[in-house]
């Protein structure tokens, strides 16, 4: 008998037997290979994510990767036996955002899978197959498992619109920022900044195609064309905000804490700043994330730095809320 997570309250999880749902019309039942943890899955784990965007008992999971093993009435055959990644937002289809592209901003109300909807850690997830994107066959599912944070970066460079011969920076050195270099390297930019706390990271910035790094305490520019946040601070919010040129592009992607002081809306407006924020990532961005993993231009293992059963799901919250600067990304592999 095959497992799942659930947890049942904030603080309160167990490992409960798993029997897979069999796919409905337009479904499918993917066999689960690899499931990361984030932030929001330990926010999940102690209660802190905000009503309204979680539902208990839960399955968590979120970010994942798969093989097709059976689809339902009105799915292609041809789905079986792919490897895929899937969307998590549940949107309606029929609202006009939805039909604009930007299923995060359904009106219809929020459901996403691993917070609102069971997620992937357990062993089998059935989902609708419209949310699905197909991997090249010789995929690295493994390497699959990070492109739901990769999709949300890569909305934030679809926003920001960086040209080549642009110069550009980010903010933030963890995973979502490290997935910022590569989206923003394959624009052969002019210049690429990496702003952190750690010198630590500077190593692996440069591997991914920063050709500066700083840390926020020494003096920063404050003339590039394009910034992206990903470090979820209101200070990393406010060090972005000074990077920009005059009429310069800024993205934020972070969530700092409720109640955080905000940028300065007179130096906004007399800088001429053009202000993004992503919260998810819609069909484009997912479409756009898969596609350059599939040209090689993403390279996310080197950020994988634990890989443990799904009976460790305690071990792997813990890791992730440790600050130990050696813990990368954690998968949990069901």
């Amino acid at each position: 008998m095959s497992t799942a997570v659930v947890i049942e309250a904030p603080g309160s999880h167990r490992l409960a037997p798993h029997t897979p749902r069999e796919p409905g019309p337009g479904e499918a039942l993917v066999a689960v290979h690899a499931v990361g943890i984030c932030g929001s899955d330990r926010e999940v784990y102690q209660g802190n994510r905000p009503e309204g965007y979680v539902r208990y008992p839960l399955t968590p999971g979120h970010e994942w990767s798969g093989t097709v093993r059976k689809v339902g009435p009105g799915v292609p055959a041809s789905l079986t036996g792919r490897k895929v990644v899937g969307e998590g937002f549940r949107n309606c289809q029929v609202c006009d955002r939805c039909h604009a592209g930007e299923t995060t901003l359904c009106t219809d109300g929020y459901e996403e899978t691993g917070f609102t909807q069971p997620g992937a850690m357990a062993a089998t997830l059935t989902l609708p197959a419209r949310l699905l994107h197909a991997l090249p066959d010789d995929a690295d599912l493994t390497a699959a498992a990070l492109l739901e944070p990769a999709a949300c970066i890569a909305a934030a460079a679809l926003k920001a619109g960086a040209r080549p011969g642009e110069r550009v920076a980010v903010v933030g050195t963890g995973t979502l920022g490290m997935f910022a270099v590569q989206f923003l390297k394959a624009i052969s930019p002019a210049e690429l900044l990496v702003v952190g706390t750690r010198n630590d990271r500077e190593a692996l910035s440069r591997r991914f195609g920063a050709t500066g790094f700083r840390t926020r305490d020494q003096a920063l520019p404050d003339d590039f064309d394009v910034v992206i946040e990903t470090a979820g601070s209101a200070s990393a919010a406010r060090t972005a905000a000074s990077l920009p040129r005059r009429g310069g592009r800024l993205v934020l992607t972070g969530i700092p804490a409720a109640g955080a002081d905000g940028l300065d809306p007179t130096d906004l407006v007399v800088r001429q700043l053009e202000v993004h924020t992503v919260f998810g990532a819609p069909p484009d961005a997912w479409a756009h994330t898969v596609r350059v993993f599939g040209a090689g231009l993403l390279d996310p293992l080197p950020l994988v730095t634990h890989q443990l059963p799904l009976t460790e799901f305690s071990r792997a919250i813990d890791l992730v809320g440790a600050g130990d600067p050696t813990v990368g990304k954690v998968l949990l592999r069901p």
